[in-house]
């Protein structure tokens, strides 16, 4: 699931590791937290070995999953007393503060509060022990944008402004390009990309040329995905330059111009599935 898949994520970043269903995004955190064993290869977590994280060092790691399991007979009062009791460190008033700025009610049962009111629940709860590195697999799956937002931003207020770690996996680009400060992307197990989020806004460009008839078969320098709409050739490059642009004007092509695009749509065609063939390789960043 995982090939050869080498990271390296610095103290004080927002992290976001993308790729589509399937790429491997959710088995490398496993591996990360020691929840699953490499058959080759090693993972650390604060310095420490993943396979042997200490409880001590489990303590300075927050961990978010998708769907938020909690104890619904609970209120989220008696959740947060029972929490608190696992970590010395507890920051009761942290706790309190995000609970109250997201108006949950203390006396209702957990698993009464709606999604968005549990995602919050976990979220403070993740939070209140005041982890170095917080590790999330798409949290915000499912919540709507308003809470969405919320989240991100609680996450980032609390955590970046002591110079601690975010690393988080998201299906949703827009929440990615809002709060990370560097992606990676990995495609079939295999890391394509690892740089700042600006970086690879500017390095990946969708291109369109425009041809008085069907275009010729063209092998563009860095290429990542081509489509053919018409005479219109659409080709998105890594680094595209003068070179790619005085190939396609030398193949003819009357009109070429640079699509604008956010991040989401650039994901999208970088990590484009082209079939078994595959006829185009990935090109890493």
């Amino acid at each position: 699931v995982v090939d050869c898949l080498t990271l390296r994520v610095k103290p004080g970043l927002v992290y976001g590791f993308l790729g589509r269903n399937g790429a491997g995004k959710t088995t490398t955190i496993k591996m990360l937290l020691g929840l699953l064993a490499p058959t080759r290869g090693a993972a650390r977590l604060l310095g420490c070995p993943s396979a042997e994280l200490t409880p001590e060092v489990k303590a300075r790691i927050g961990y978010l999953v998708e769907g938020h399991p909690l104890y619904g007979w609970m209120t989220v009062r008696g959740i947060g007393r029972f929490v608190a009791s696992f970590y010395p460190n507890w920051n009761a008033g942290l706790f309190n503060d995000l609970l109250d700025a997201f108006q949950v009610p203390w006396k209702q049962k957990v698993g009464t509060l709606s999604k968005g009111q549990r995602a919050q629940v976990s979220l403070a709860l993740t939070l209140a022990p005041e982890p170095e590195l917080l590790i999330m697999d798409d949290p915000t799956l499912g919540l709507d944008p308003a809470v969405r937002r919320d989240f991100l931003e609680s996450i980032v207020r609390v955590i970046q402004r002591k110079g601690r770690t975010v690393f988080f996996s998201s299906h949703i680009l827009s929440d990615v390009e809002r709060v990370a400060d560097r992606i990676a992307v990995i495609e079939d197990g295999i890391l394509l990309a690892d740089c700042p989020t600006d970086m690879f806004h500017e390095r990946v460009k969708k291109v369109r040329a425009a041809f008085d008839k069907t275009p010729p078969a063209l092998d563009l320098p860095r290429t990542v995905n081509r489509t053919l709409e018409g005479n219109d050739l659409y080709v998105t490059v890594v680094d595209y330059g003068e070179e790619q642009e005085r190939l396609l004007r030398h193949a003819g092509a009357r009109e070429v111009e640079i699509i604008p695009l956010g991040l989401e749509d650039l994901f999208i065609e970088y990590t484009a599935r082209r079939g078994p063939a595959r006829p185009i390789k990935s090109v890493s960043l």
